[in-house]
């Protein structure tokens, strides 16, 4: 009973997020400088068909009157149109976000199975070789700019080699030959569900190279905390003893302290859920991945607001969710932790 109510509490707690954070959003777009009807309609536009454009938005209106209106048309799952595309918001989020998503899950997936392992080598190995190695890798990942990474990658590896390609989401003749019946909009599951072998096996080869520029800072930062917490948890009395005791090295090592090293390695997991997701703009941009990230840049440098309002509250609600999710991980890896 006490899970459920936590979870209720939660939950009520995202009205006001929801509330914060969208008044934020919204007064810092209201006071960058430019025209949003004037941006839409041309260069070319005359003052009236723009005073007439403006009127129509409501942008001529107070702009806390313009606030209230917006989030009494959210609470109504309204977003609001995007002045870019003259489509609904909600429409065009529903239809870019499960490629950022999927980009997304992909890349944290990267980043769980190789800097969990990697952390607990740098800890059980500390001071030789694989601990300096895997230093130096966690130090240069944290240093390296997305971009950089994304360009060298897509200079050597899809250029020069030609092993993978350089941009894109799905070869366009595979899918031509091959239509995809979307399902979760999720390429890769649907493509599994579905049994279009020829898709999978193109959208693999073009997630590598964007997955790998995502996931690449926060999976250093990843291996330097689980080795932090290896490394402390392994100077503590019980590991002593259980050593004492004459376990082998493996069972103490996996089974009694990665346990409590797990805690804070999994907040940092959590959080870069919400990272990886807003990283992606980056990323998108560079691979022309067709997701969230490049609909936000392109909504961004013509003040569309209604947009730009509509990514931030998804990528909020994906952070706040994420963090829900390690909550209740705490009380499944530690059963000590109780919620009540």
């Amino acid at each position: 009973m006490g899970l459920q109510i936590y979870i209720l509490r939660r939950i009520l707690l995202l009205i006001p997020v929801i509330i914060g954070m969208t008044l934020i959003t919204f007064s810092v777009s209201h006071l960058i400088p430019g025209d949003p009807a004037a941006l839409s309609l041309g260069p070319h536009a005359h003052q009236d068909q723009i005073d007439a454009y403006r009127h129509e938005l409501g942008l001529d209106r107070p702009v806390y009157d313009q606030y209230f209106i917006y989030l009494k048309d959210l609470f109504h799952g309204d977003f609001g149109v995007s002045l870019t595309t003259h489509r609904p918001v909600g429409q065009d989020l529903k239809e870019y976000f499960p490629a950022t998503f999927e980009l997304t899950l992909v890349a944290l997936t990267i980043t769980v199975l190789l800097g969990i392992p990697l952390g607990i080598l740098s800890a059980v190995k500390k001071d030789k070789w694989l601990d300096h190695a895997s230093r130096i890798f966690s130090l240069t990942g944290v240093a390296m700019p997305i971009f950089w990474l994304g360009l060298l990658l897509q200079m050597v590896i899809s250029y020069h080699l030609g092993w993978l390609p350089m941009n894109g989401r799905v070869g366009a003749q595979v899918l031509a030959t091959h239509p995809l019946h979307t399902i979760t909009g999720l390429y890769i599951i649907d493509s599994l569900f579905t049994g279009n072998w020829p898709v999978l096996w193109s959208c693999l080869q073009h997630i590598i190279l964007p997955a790998i520029t995502l996931s690449y800072a926060s999976l250093a930062v990843v291996t330097r905390m689980v080795r932090s917490s290896m490394l402390e948890v392994m100077e503590q009395d019980y590991i002593c003893t259980a050593r004492a005791k004459g376990i082998s090295e493996r069972l103490v090592v996996y089974k009694h302290a990665l346990k409590n090293a797990l805690i804070p390695a999994i907040t940092v997991v959590g959080l870069t859920f919400g990272m990886l997701l807003g990283g992606a703009f980056l990323t998108e941009t560079i691979f022309s991945w067709p997701g969230m990230g490049r609909y936000a840049v392109g909504t961004i440098t013509s003040l569309d607001f209604p947009a730009i309002m509509g990514v931030a509250l998804i990528v909020a609600l994906s952070y706040v969710t994420a963090n829900l999710i390690v909550d209740l991980l705490y009380a499944v890896i530690d059963t000590r932790i109780r919620y009540t």
